[in-house]
């Protein structure tokens, strides 16, 4: 089945490989008609992105990612038609891109200390803007640490490795909360991995009551069990099934840009969702305390 929507994209913005307008480019090159850019705590991508789009005539949905922290893992939360160019919304993802930030450098440090010889200056190079994971993991790949980006995370910045940092921490509903400040739609992303089905259905009540409207269903590998469970979630609670690749580079995830179908339906149900917000006032949101961890 011929795929021509992927609401579930990372860019150099974030931690993606492509810059923006690469990543239009080469979501044209696949054939999509419908791109969300959702880089990872940040907007700074949107403008080129938007500026490529309009070139190639793809219909560029306004998006983010928020990372977010529970017990036991992480749970992110994706972002659409956002007014990102609020100036309280701009004020409160800096804090979040400015924590990510710190937490490369501490990763880079934790690795010098164990002979790992890579340079903060040589990460931030690769990155080209704000610092992810897969930077430090390209950085460790070229001084020849490791022979793949996985390899890297697997045995020196995935989670539980010695050179793994934890980020500042935000609740799934406090990302739900404030995506919602922003008139955005508030999407739970990829629901099994994180953070699985059992968990999901408890926390559900909660977040939809603090403004979650879709359920990311169409999503990398997933089975079609997986999909069905899904699309009985979303339908048992009003809410969009929504997917994608969540493509940030080739060797990073298994699935390729536009690599999972993902219904027109979604776009519109979407789009007709985001109108009953366009112009009107959002509840605002306060940022809470950092957590200071050991």
């Amino acid at each position: 089945m011929t795929n021509y929507v992927d609401l579930h994209t990372h860019s150099t913005a974030s931690d993606g490989i492509y810059s923006p307008a690469e990543l239009l480019r080469r979501a044209k090159d696949a054939g999509l008609r419908v791109l969300a850019l959702t880089d990872h705590d940040n907007t700074g991508g949107l403008e080129e992105a938007a500026q490529a789009a309009r070139s190639l005539d793809i219909d560029l949905i306004q998006g983010i990612e928020i990372n977010t922290d529970v017990s036991g893992g992480e749970v992110h939360v994706l972002g659409y038609f956002i007014e990102y160019r609020r100036p309280e919304f701009q004020a409160v993802i800096k804090v979040l891109r400015d924590a990510r930030e710190l937490r490369g450098q501490r990763m880079v440090e934790l690795l010098n200390e164990r002979g790992i010889n890579i340079s903060w200056d040589r990460v931030r190079e690769i990155a080209q803007g704000s610092v992810g994971r897969p930077h430090v993991a390209e950085a460790l790949l070229e001084a020849g640490y490791v022979q793949s980006i996985g390899e890297a995370f697997d045995k020196y910045i995935g989670t539980g490795r010695y050179a793994y940092v934890p980020r500042y921490k935000l609740t799934p509903e406090h990302a739900v909360r404030l995506i919602a400040s922003a008139n955005g739609l508030p999407v739970i992303a990829h629901p099994i991995d994180l953070p699985g089905l059992d968990e999901l259905r408890s926390w559900l009540p909660g977040l939809c009551e603090a403004g979650m409207v879709g359920l990311e269903t169409y999503y990398g590998q997933y089975t079609p069990e997986n999909e069905r469970e899904l699309l009985a979630l979303a339908n048992a609670y009003d809410l969009i099934p929504t997917g994608g690749s969540d493509f940030h580079g080739p060797g990073i995830h298994p699935t390729p840009l536009g690599g999972r179908y993902v219904p027109f339906e979604s776009v519109e149900r979407l789009k007709a969702e985001a109108a009953k917000r366009r112009g009107k006032t959002p509840p605002s949101f306060k940022l809470p305390a950092p957590v200071q961890e050991k």
